[in-house]
């Protein structure tokens, strides 16, 4: 078997996820060959994990402003996009440019401009995008999208979908790059991206027009100053103030960070560990958004990123019943420690109320790994040998599209209190 090749751009807190997968279970099928990052230093700790986590040898370097000589000297046959979400199509449109194939992290971008020069992209190289919608191949996601196939509760007329970030899991996002919305999007966008698409998914349509409400009520400045307090700080590491803050990381308590980000600080600038409760933070915090599908069925979807607890409820309603599921996951904070233990379920229910019948409980194997076992099963659907999937949960550009524009279309809704049709967003070729 002829192994294919890879390069990763982006060595920050999600590329072991893809890299480390390569280098352990995957070497008689997959390669890779390199690494591109703005951060030299960064790119040498990926390096140094290959060889001391996973007996890999390391892999050449490249800074970013080196991508394309990279293409030319190592011939990859895809390019994995792990940079921050707002460069993700530069690396998307020039690796389909140069002749690669690519496997994007989610969000695939984070506006309607970015996601159209990615279609045209795609339309113009021929060259296909895999979106990793790792969520898609849980066990209890998938079995609902087979319930719902099976027309147990007739057809899907409106779906309930409350998704809660906890206090541990949910600030990170306010620490890190992703609060600032150029780079992310916004949680509707860089987190919602997996549940609109898992909507899309379960109910086998697209978005159709979009209505939301968000705002910042609970993290930054002006909201801590308003319940009373205090002491502030710009960052957590290193600072007084920031020692008995439950919302602090210090990256000098854990090595993994310490290599990662404190240690590279020197070249980019970039702190992991700001105050949640800072200045400069203008992405949502609590979110509520109205969805009316193309097949007429309607999401009321609310995220809110301060919980007690972290995981989901969600209702689908039908013409011949009711789908009722529940599910407490593994709260984290990102590469803080074992990947496995990222959305990991520990606790779940799936039920179904017929309308004039017993309702009952669906009994879902347990999945092993991380965001609820879709994580290897993904894996091997990137980097093995693919099963024959009748569900078929590999995600295109397509599909990368549709689930950001219900958030980006959300977003604009934000601003200008206003439903938003999606289809003036962008337009899609025919395929």
């Amino acid at each position: 078997m002829t192994k294919k090749r890879y390069v990763l751009v982006g060595t920050g807190g999600r590329a072991e996820f893809f890299y480390g997968a390569i280098a352990k279970d995957f070497k008689e099928t997959s390669q890779l060959v390199a690494f591109c990052d703005l951060n030299l230093t960064r790119m040498e700790y990926a390096n140094k994990m290959l060889v001391t986590k996973y007996d890999y040898e390391p892999v050449r370097t490249y800074a970013a402003d080196r991508f394309d000589e990279m293409i030319e000297a190592e011939k990859p046959d895809a390019v994995i996009v792990t940079s921050v979400d707002r460069t993700h199509h530069t690396y998307i449109i020039r690796a389909l440019e140069l002749g690669c194939d690519v496997i994007t992290e989610k969000p695939m971008t984070v506006d309607e401009k970015k996601c159209q020069e990615i279609l045209d992209a795609v339309e113009r190289t021929g060259r296909n995008v895999r979106v990793t919608f790792n969520y898609r191949y849980a066990p209890h996601h998938t079995k609902a999208r087979e319930l719902i196939d099976s027309g147990v509760i007739g057809k899907v007329t409106s779906v309930h979908f409350e998704w809660l970030l906890n206090t541990q899991h949910g600030a990170d996002y306010f620490r890190r790059w992703h609060r600032n919305k150029n780079n992310s999007g916004g949680l509707l966008v860089h987190k919602s991206t997996h549940h609109f698409d898992l909507v899309n998914f379960w109910i086998g349509s697209e978005p159709e027009s979009v209505f939301a409400y968000g705002d910042l009520l609970f993290y930054g400045r002006e909201n801590a100053e308003g319940r009373g307090e205090t002491k502030f700080y710009e960052r957590a590491t290193g600072n007084a103030n920031a020692k008995e803050d439950p919302f602090a990381l210090h990256l000098d308590s854990n090595d993994h960070l310490k290599a990662m980000y404190l240690d590279a600080e020197h070249e980019d600038g970039y702190r992991r560990d700001q105050s949640v409760f800072g200045d400069g933070i203008n992405i949502e915090d609590t979110m509520g958004v109205l969805v009316k599908y193309k097949n007429n069925a309607i999401l009321t979807y609310s995220l809110n990123a301060y919980m007690p607890w972290e995981g989901y409820r969600i209702a689908f309603n039908g013409t011949k019943g009711r789908i009722e599921m529940s599910i407490i996951e593994q709260s984290y904070v990102n590469s803080g420690g074992d990947k496995a233990l990222e959305g990991a379920v520990i606790g779940k229910t799936l039920n179904v109320f017929p309308m004039f019948g017993t309702p009952y409980t669906v009994e879902v194997e347990e999945g092993k790994g991380g965001h609820g076992g879709g994580d290897p099963v993904l894996l091997n659907d990137l980097f093995g040998v693919p099963k024959e999937d009748r569900f078929r949960r590999a995600a295109n550009h397509v599909d990368g599209a549709r689930s950001i524009l219900t958030g980006i279309a959300a977003n604009r809704s934000i601003q200008t209190g206003q439903a938003v049709q999606v289809d003036t967003l962008v337009k899609f070729h025919q395929s």
